[in-house]
């Protein structure tokens, strides 16, 4: 049995009811920006280990609940979790990010996958959110997430990071019926993935289409929207007695937002190249807000941090549906102390 809710002030947001102040949570909050993350990924030994080990994975998703006032945990974790567990062979570079040791680059690379069971191929998540929970003790709600399938496939074909995304546009114009098979596969582990996250404890989940803003607008339904909503219509949309909320974030995607808040979506992220208070007027009271400061923003100055978040939420204008949040992930060197004052800023505006 989980403890009440102590603060559900963002998941009221999500539901764009009435909130007394803007609730904040912000991606990457859990960090190499803090140094009592930097303590534990070095007890970890290496990424992998801190991301699958739970006690590890709940101490540090704690982290910056402890630190900041915010209004939301999110699961440390990360995104590549089901191509991991298919056995791809991911491990992370220092420097340059997740590599897999065999990416998919044929028809018979694709067909011999199989989707993992969320019980046992990735108990350890299941795990970890079940701890985080009771840790947690109803101090604010805890987000689960998965990566895209688009975003997921990038990955997997690729084999690491990429700034042109030359094989799976590759496949994408050459044999789009096998990618579409790839991502058909993906939408039902990542369905199954989530689910079993909801089941586990998560009370919102979000859904990270990093790498959907790489493709054209057309390619973006047909590859990317089209099978998040695929994943969005399998959730489970209620537990505890209550509605779990669905946060699609597609990087880039400034210019599909009718089409992102007709996809089943409660809340659309936004990255910091569109302007809030337009995205609202585009898309009026179909769904929540969430967003959308320039990450290097908090680099600043304090009084320009200050009128930087103040302008955004000027720029959102009054009534409920607002999330704040970065654009984008926090980054290593980003001092604490200009979280601190960011979540302040947020909380005491509205509020006065």
């Amino acid at each position: 049995m989980h403890s009440p809710l102590q603060n559900d002030t963002f998941l009221r947001a999500c539901e764009r009811e009435a909130t007394p102040y803007t609730p904040i949570w912000l991606m990457r909050q859990a960090g190499r920006y803090l140094p009592e993350y930097r303590a534990a990924r070095a007890r970890a030994g290496d990424f992998l280990t801190l991301c699958t080990t739970p006690e590890l994975a709940c101490e540090v998703t704690l982290q910056p609940v402890d630190r900041f006032p915010l209004d939301a945990a999110i699961l440390f974790s990360d995104i590549l979790t089901i191509p991991y567990a298919m056995g791809l062979g991911l491990h992370f570079v220092e420097g340059e990010g997740p590599v897999f040791e065999r990416p998919l680059r044929s028809r018979a690379d694709i067909e011999r996958l199989g989707i993992p069971d969320p019980e046992t191929d990735l108990r350890f998540v299941g795990d970890t959110l079940r701890m985080i929970r009771r840790e947690l003790a109803g101090r604010v709600p805890l987000i689960g997430f998965a990566g895209s399938p688009w975003t997921l496939a990038c990955y997997m074909i690729e084999g690491k990071g990429s700034r042109d995304f030359v094989q799976i546009k590759g496949m994408l114009y050459s044999d789009p019926g096998l990618l579409h098979r790839l991502l058909g596969l993906l939408a039902e582990a990542v369905a199954l993935y989530l689910n079993a996250q909801i089941a586990a404890g998560a009370q919102a989940i979000m859904l990270f289409d990093t790498w959907g803003g790489t493709l054209s607008t057309r390619a973006y339904e047909a590859f990317s929207l089209a099978y998040m909503r695929q994943v969005m219509a399998a959730l489970h949309k209620e537990a505890e007695g209550r509605r779990v909320p669905v946060i699609l974030f597609t990087k880039g995607g400034g210019g599909w937002l009718e089409a992102m808040a007709d996809s089943g979506a409660d809340v659309i992220g936004l990255d910091w190249t569109v302007e809030l208070g337009i995205a609202r007027q585009r898309i009026g009271d179909r769904v929540a807000l969430q967003g959308n400061m320039d990450p290097i923003a908090l680099y600043g100055q304090p009084d320009l941090i200050a009128q930087e978040a103040i302008s955004i939420l000027d720029g959102y204008g009054a009534g409920g549906g607002h999330i704040f949040n970065l654009g984008h992930g926090l980054t290593p060197q980003t001092p604490p102390e200009h979280v601190a004052l960011l979540v302040d800023t947020v909380h005491q505006y509205r509020r006065s």
